[in-house]
């Protein structure tokens, strides 16, 4: 009577088991059948087994060329950026905000759109924010929406690299003599010719940074060696032609000469070495300096920017980065001749910006290629946790289907039954493997 009422309860238990072999079929783990999309999250979610998985979605890059052109040699050492951003440490991240390059609208981010324990305190009215490292009145971030223009107005490498050390330890002067903090530079670029466009016609509007102190080996310039290019107090209304004449202008290959270790070059002072040796300095530094740095991104590739900043510092934004492209400097018409002569004058960053915009793109698709990995991994990891559950409940539901008769005959089907589970898992993983090959 006892082994008959066994039987009767071992049926239902079977024909679960049954149930749970054939989900494995009709949702197996590599494939999206039971993929869900939530539209608040815009994540993928499943669940199974009592517990939920959430994998980022990965964003589809319609604008990432197949293939990159290769003109120069990046080692996965400079393709693999990141850094273990210590918040409540002693790291702080060092903003180089070059004129004209989305610099004002990434400084917003930083101090308004990251995810942080404690965010920036930023008061309305006020242009400068409080960046505090949780639990402590100390700046982890410097930058113009942060400490504001400590080290001078647009401060360029030169000035920060000397300059932020002093400052911070001003700052924090208790602590100043026991404590190394460690700097993370990171910046913006953008396209030479649109970002010369742009310069100009704010310069038209009137502004001038006559205020930037181009600080180098404890120096400002002299007159001599950087001459003003207007007279009065602002080049309002100059004509584009009369922006390209002056010499002296400061927006001919900005983006090299604030990236670049200016000293190497002695400074201003333009008669140290030839021109054609001058630029060819410049820009080893400023490209040296770039690829060294934390992190930067390219004005033209908002997404990607925000993507490989999130991936280098383990920090998420709070909302996504839009790319505008309708910019004053896209509504300006040139001709041929003319956008030839705005190369011509910035041929030192076009090309720091062919060699950027390479390493950028080379970083996103190599941070890619992590994240698919790390997400097939993820994938694996639960696949096999699911199996190790399936198998440990099939041996207790069995146990408790024999009735407690025990012998060797019944320890013997267990592990058949074990073994049977192991097979088509195998199955699986192999059947998925083939439809990603």
């Amino acid at each position: 009577m006892e082994e008959k009422f066994n039987r009767l309860i071992f049926i239902p238990i079977a024909a679960v088991l049954f149930l749970m072999i054939g989900y494995q079929y009709v949702c197996p783990a590599d494939s999206n059948t039971c993929y869900f999309r939530s539209e608040d999250q815009g994540r993928f979610q499943r669940y199974s087994a009592g517990f939920q998985l959430v994998y980022p979605e990965l964003e589809a890059d319609e604008d990432l060329p197949s293939k990159i052109t290769a003109r120069f040699n990046f080692t996965e050492r400079h393709l693999d950026r990141h850094v273990d951003f210590n918040i409540r440490g002693d790291d702080v991240m060092v903003f180089l905000h070059i004129q004209k390059t989305g610099g004002t609208t990434f400084g917003r981010h930083l101090v308004k759109n990251i995810q942080l324990e404690q965010p920036c305190d930023c008061m309305p009215g006020q242009r400068k924010c409080t960046c505090h490292r949780p639990g402590k009145a100390e700046s982890w971030l410097f930058s113009r929406f942060s400490t504001g223009w400590s080290c001078g107005l647009h401060a360029d490498w030169t000035e920060l690299t000397s300059c932020v050390p002093v400052v911070m330890n001003k700052r924090d002067k208790k602590s100043a003599q026991r404590r190394k903090r460690n700097f993370y530079y990171i910046t913006m670029l953008r396209d030479p010719v649109s970002r010369y466009l742009s310069e100009w016609k704010h310069v038209q509007r009137g502004a001038t940074w006559k205020t930037a102190l181009h600080m180098c080996d404890g120096r400002a310039p002299t007159q001599e060696e950087l001459p003003a290019c207007y007279n009065g107090e602002d080049w309002t209304g100059v004509p584009l032609a009369d922006f390209m004449n002056c010499p002296s202008n400061l927006a001919n290959n900005r983006q090299v000469r604030m990236l670049a270790d200016l000293s190497l070059v002695g400074c201003y002072n333009m008669s140290s070495m030839s021109e054609l040796e001058r630029g060819h300095v410049l820009l080893a530094s400023a490209k040296a300096n770039l690829r060294n740095m934390a992190f930067y991104g390219l004005t033209e590739f908002q997404r990607k920017t925000q993507f490989l900043f999130e991936r280098t510092f383990g920090l998420r934004f709070i909302r996504a980065f839009t790319q505008i492209n309708s910019t004053r400097a896209a509504s300006v018409g040139i001709s041929e001749k003319v956008r030839w002569r705005i190369e011509g004058l910035n041929a030192l960053d076009m090309e720091l910006y062919e060699y950027a915009k390479e390493l950028f793109l080379r970083r996103y698709q190599y941070n890619r290629q992590r994240q698919h990995q790390e997400v097939r991994l993820r994938r694996r990891q639960e696949r096999q946790h699911r199996q190790k559950l399936h198998r440990t409940y099939l041996a207790e539901l069995w146990r408790l289907g024999g009735g407690g008769g025990g012998g060797e005959e019944e320890e013997d089907e267990e592990q058949d039954v074990v073994k049977v589970l192991e097979n088509e898992a195998t199955t699986e993983d192999y059947s998925s493997q083939v439809v990603q090959w």
